[in-house]
């Protein structure tokens, strides 16, 4: 039987799906964007008059995302440490690379799942990094 997992500590999905779903002792992730929780702030991103995004900071997208991440890990009862595989989206792979990688070296110095990194064109909001992650339940 699959255990699913919604949350309020993590951003709203924005379509009909769960934020994880444990089968066996996996725990797989839903997309996860760096939307805030409660206001569904995009942190980083900076909007013109006409609420056209104008600029984005992928640094703080990247550590949003990655507490995205961590929240739905310890609420459906597993933990940073039990990832086991990440997969990741950029919107725009040749100037945000640099950043994310930095980044994920220090977030995942010592737990290093393994790694998958596609530069795709868009996503569903706004935002320009989403992980989708599995990772061990007990």
């Amino acid at each position: 039987m699959a255990e699913i997992t919604h949350t309020d500590k993590a951003p709203k999905p924005v379509g009909l799906y769960p934020h994880a779903r444990k089968v066996g002792n996996l725990l797989f992730l839903s997309g996860v964007g760096p939307r805030k929780a409660v206001t569904n702030e995009i942190p980083g991103n900076v909007y013109d008059a006409e609420g056209k995004l104008v600029s984005y900071d992928i640094a703080a997208q990247c550590r949003s995302v990655f507490e995205n991440v961590r929240t739905i890990l310890e609420e459906a009862g597993s933990s940073w440490d039990k990832l086991v595989d990440v997969t990741v989206f950029l919107t725009n792979m040749e100037a945000d690379f640099p950043t994310y990688n930095r980044l994920y070296a220090e977030y995942f110095k010592d737990n290093q799942p393994c790694r998958t990194t596609l530069g795709i064109t868009a996503l569903p909001t706004p935002i320009a990094i989403e992980l989708k992650c599995i990772a061990i339940a007990e």
